[in-house]
Formats: structure tokens, sequence, C-alpha cells
């Protein structure tokens, strides 16, 4: 007897359709598996035949073949398990109803019979839909992840009894729909901008950077609010659009981080410590999985001591930094994960902490000076939009009683700007200035000839790379645009170039 029934798995963060073919014949009881399956489905042979008999059902006495289609692609996940088990009943007659070829299966199965949450369903949902699949069944833990995708049905089931009955069409499970409304609710922040007492310049940098998607590197001594601000940056960001919290979810999906929660609403703030890895900060690994910069993608990477963190993990940065995506080639293929991130980076100025302080004096050598700032490399720093020194926080400051500006009258503004332009650059598909191209720059960030005059001035004073340049021309423009200002003004690049002058006064 012979079953086909279709599912899939999944390379980066597309899900390939795959056939499980089932034969049972004559001969010696066996059970093999066959077409690139790796460990995991393998090892799935004791836990379909487990299941299926602690479901209640006689599991074949017979040889059994299973083939996954096409067999020149390597097949990994568990969540083959559920397919290779009705494929076992199908072609037994246990379900007696034909599945339709427009029908998915996924689900990794317990030895009881339940069916558990599988890793990367909702790309795999998103992409069967993508292939014309009518319909998908998946285990109910990940119903609130893929029940807000549109043009396919949802099914969700919890163990392989109820699912035998729903084939065979002798109870009827609804598909799965998420409540649109839930997710335009608005998301609670235990932080505030309100909280910082004073550092206004810091302030202005941090909400320029936001603005854009810039990205920012604060520099100053121990408790200068450096940590405390960009903590607070999430509270300040646009909420998370549907197509968005998609992709944010796709990639925590994969990940394995997602624990039975629906769609992602928060901005991702993530803030890998100084020991992680190259594979931990840019993905990686056997099976390619995403990494901090992909975690990160449309929310905040922070760097907390970026000089703490190994040179060789930095330096990876440096590509997605520019091209909003990282590719991992592996022996099995080459993979591609978004990674358009805002990089918020802090440090101190020395080893101790307290070069240029007023308030301390620095007990740093001059060599220690240098090998401390040396771990952030000129093309690294050369990337980075903003750069800021941030002044100790004053006494008069902290016990300051007046109502300091919270992040709700911050994030107006800052989605004021993002939606001058979104409407700007509506036909050329970005969004933020920061992703602005060579093209693009010279289109949309427009100069007078005294803003010329003062460019070419700073470009020759402070020796400035054609980057940076254009990175002065791109941060001018979100001043602008916070300002509501259609062409850039003097004003605004002179502040523009003010943020470029960190890498000259202590990497010079």
């Amino acid at each position: 007897m012979l079953s086909k029934i279709k599912t899939c798995v999944l390379y980066g963060l597309e899900g390939y359709e795959i056939d499980v073919e089932t034969d049972l014949s004559g001969g010696l009881p066996n059970f093999s598996i066959v077409g690139l399956p790796d460990i995991s489905i393998k090892e799935s042979k004791e836990r379909v035949r487990s299941a299926v008999k602690n479901s209640g059902y006689s599991f074949p006495v017979s040889r059994i073949t299973v083939n996954l289609a096409p067999a020149n692609l390597k097949k990994e996940g568990s969540q083959i398990d559920l397919p290779i088990a009705v494929g076992i009943l199908a072609a037994s007659k246990i379900i007696k109803e034909k599945i339709g070829n427009k029908t998915i299966i996924i689900g990794e199965l317990s030895l009881d019979g339940k069916i558990t949450a599988v890793e990367g369903a909702l790309p795999m949902v998103i992409s069967m839909r993508n292939n014309n699949f009518e319909r998908i069944i998946i285990p109910e833990d990940n119903k609130e992840e893929c029940g807000a995708i549109e043009g396919i049905e949802v099914v969700p089931v919890n163990n392989l009894i109820r699912l035998v009955e729903y084939l065979n069409k002798e109870i009827e499970i609804d598909p799965f729909k998420n409540d649109y409304e839930k997710f335009n609710q608005l998301e609670v922040f235990n932080e505030d901008f309100s909280e910082i007492k004073g550092q206004p310049a810091m302030k202005r940098a941090v909400e320029i950077a936001a603005a854009g998607m810039h990205n920012v590197l604060l520099l100053g001594s121990p408790g200068s609010g450096k940590t405390m601000i960009a903590r607070r940056i999430p509270t300040i960001l646009p909420d998370l659009t549907f197509e968005e919290s998609l992709e944010v979810t796709k990639i925590y999906s994969i990940s394995g981080l997602l624990s039975g929660k629906g769609l992602i609403r928060k901005r991702p703030f993530r803030s890998p410590h100084h020991t992680s890895s190259r594979v931990a900060m840019a993905g990686g690994g056997s099976k390619p999985s995403p990494g901090e910069v992909s975690l990160a993608h449309y929310g905040v990477l922070f760097l907390d001591e970026i000089p703490e963190f190994p040179k060789n993990v930095l330096e990876v940065l440096r590509q997605p930094m520019e091209d909003g995506k990282i590719s991992i080639s592996r022996a099995n293929g080459s993979f591609t994960f978004p990674a358009k991130f805002m990089l918020v980076a802090a440090m101190n100025p020395c080893c101790c902490g307290y070069l240029g302080d007023s308030t301390h004096e620095c007990t740093c050598t001059q060599s220690q000076i240098e090998k401390y700032l040396g771990k952030i490399s000129g093309p690294l720093l050369n990337r980075i939009d903003i750069q800021v020194e941030v002044s100790p926080v004053k006494y008069e400051d902290l016990k300051n009683t007046n109502e300091e500006e919270s992040s709700a009258e911050i994030k107006k503004r800052i989605i004021n700007a993002r939606n001058i332009q979104k409407e700007r650059y509506k036909e050329i598909g970005i969004i933020t200035n920061s992703e602005l191209s060579g093209r693009y720059i010279s289109k949309y960030c427009k100069t007078n000839s005294e803003s010329e005059r003062l460019l070419k001035s700073a470009f020759e004073t402070l020796g400035l790379s054609a980057r940076a340049y254009n990175k002065i021309l791109k941060v001018a423009r979100t001043i602008a645009d916070l300002e509501g200002c259609e062409n850039i003004k003097t004003i605004h690049v002179a502040e523009a170039i003010q943020y470029r002058n960190l890498d000259r006064k202590y990497w010079r």
C-alpha cells in the first residue's frame, strides 16, 4: 500500500515542499527512511512507532519504506514526525479519507501521541501559502504565531487521535485566526525618557538616530547615563507595522525563541554580552541559524562597553551595517538573513574611564589609552553615523524636580519624521534615511551653496572619507525631517558635522 503526504522543510527563512511517500510491503518487518534525512529525522522512527501504538492504533508489522522527495535535498527538522505517522496510518487504511495535494502537515510527536511545537512554523506557513497551498495542519502550540496569515487555512491539532478523526471527517476543527485588533494593542514599557535627568545633548543625538535609524556611539565616563538612555531607545521607536512584525517573528520562530507566543509586537532590543562569539553575533552553525545582528532586525543592537568585545567579533558587523542583511555560507548551502538594525554602542574613553573628565583624574598611560581605543577599528568607526561625547551628570540635574520630556512626546516627533521619510521613499522601496544609497543621496539630500562651503571645509579639515561625507548628508536630512523642513539648511549640516568629531579627537 502506498500513500503520499505533503510537508515542509526550512532552509534559512524559506520553506520548501517535501513529499513523504510511504510504502507498506511484504517481507521481514523493517522501518527505513530514505531521501537524505538528518539524525533528528532518522530518530523519528522510534517516536512515530511509540506515538501510533500509544494512541491506540496498530503499527503495521511489515516492511515500511518512507521516501522524502526530492531525494537530492537534505532534510532537517523534527516537523516531519507527524507527516510520517500520517503516511503510515493512511497506507494502513486507518485514515480512510484521501488527503488532498493542497494540504501540508507539520509537527513533532511525543511518545504518547501528543503533537508538540516546532521551530520555524511561521516561515513554513508563509512559504506554503506563497506556493498556493490551501491548508496547513500545525501543532496547537504554534497557532498564535501562524494564525495571522491570510490566504491559507491554519488548522491546529494537539494529538494524533484528534488528527486522525479530523482527517477521517469524524470531527470538525475550525481554522484558527488571530484577532487583528489584539495586534494593535499599545505596548507598555517599564522605562521612560522622563527618568533621565539632564544630558540634553545625548538625548538630542539619540532622537536623531532613532528618527533616521542611524548608528550611534556614546562615549563618556562611567555613570554618565549611556546604558540608561540606550535601554530606553525602544520606547521612542515607532511601533512595528504588521509586515515588519511578520518578518521579525519569522526570525524568532526559526531560532526557537517564541515559546508559544504570537506575533512579536515590540521592536527587538538585543544586548549581547561581550564574551559572545562570532557565530553568536553573525549567525551560523552546522544548521545555520540567525545571530544577534538578525535577532535585532528592525530594532536595536546594543553593545555596551564595545571595546571589551573581541575585535574579530566586531568586524563581522561591518557588512550587515551597510547591506542590511548577512550571508552565511556552509557546506550544505548559502543562507541569507535580514539584519536591518540600529547599532547603539557605548564605551569609556580609556581603561579607567576618566580621560577628559573634569571631576576625576585619568590614571592610564598613553600606550594603555591607545591600546584600548585601538580595539575599535577605523572602518567600523567610519560606519557609525553619530558619535557623541557624554559629560558626567551634574548634581543640580539630579536634584532638579522639573519633569523631563517623556518617551511619548519624543516618539511623536520621531513618528512624524518617519512618516515624511516613508512618503518620500515610497517609490524606491526604503523606509529610513539611513538606507539611502549613493545615487539617491544626491537626489534627496540636496544642499544650498552655503552648506556646500561648510561641507567642503569640514571634509578637508577633518579628513573625512566619502562614506563619512554621505553619512553627514543623511543625518542632516533626518534633522531637517524632525523639523519638518523640505530642504536641508546650513544649520542642519552644521549639527550633522558636529557628530563626526570624536573619531578625530580620540582616534586621530
